[in-house]
């Protein structure tokens, strides 16, 4: 959701990947590796064919030196994005993502669209899924009501990009919810 320059005080989308780039992926190395360590821990090792789990970002470096293929996760697969779709668009309530979902699936169609079957087909699913959570994020912020609020199965993009608006919506609600009187004496100058 494309916010004014004036409503954007939160993390950045490249900041938000950097924090996803954490999140553990399934790799086929083409290389053997010892057992290496990092400051977020040891990897390793690599023996080509068995699969190994490791930081996207590691498995990121590995692949754009020609040295893995990235296993795609379960949930970037044609038919279990299509699936949701259809659910995001007949219920009302948003369907169950990883958290991260946007920032992974962003990075690794960037770098290893190779590795995902019909990378073009997910793409574009995913952006039509992207558009009608957004229509439900723009829906819900319409029915804000000061005393409760849930929004079950948001991402962390999602919420980065309504968090400026909500914070000034709720603050304002909270404004007129405490003294009406005065709220409406003020409205009426």
């Amino acid at each position: 959701m494309a916010l004014p320059v004036s409503l954007r005080n939160s993390i950045t989308p490249p900041e938000l990947e950097l924090v996803a780039s954490e999140e553990l992926v399934e790799i086929i190395p083409l290389i053997s590796i010892e057992r290496t360590a990092f400051i977020s821990g040891a990897y390793g090792p690599l023996r080509p064919p068995n699969k190994a789990k490791l930081p996207l970002w590691i498995a990121m470096n590995l692949k754009m030196k020609k040295k893995c293929h990235i296993v795609p996760p379960d949930w970037l697969s044609v038919d279990f994005l299509q699936n949701r779709l259809a659910q995001e668009t007949s219920r009302p309530e948003f369907s169950e993502f990883p958290f991260r979902f946007a920032e992974i699936a962003k990075l690794l169609l960037d770098v290893a669209s190779d590795d995902i079957q019909n990378s073009d087909k997910v793409r574009s699913l995913l952006k039509d899924i992207r558009e009608a959570r957004q229509a439900k994020s723009r829906d819900g912020l319409q029915k804000i009501d000061h005393s409760e609020l849930g929004l079950p199965n948001l991402c962390s993009m999602e919420i980065n990009e309504i968090r400026p608006f909500f914070v000034r919506a709720m603050g304002v609600l909270t404004h007129l919810t405490r003294d009406p009187e005065a709220s409406s004496r003020r409205l009426d100058v």
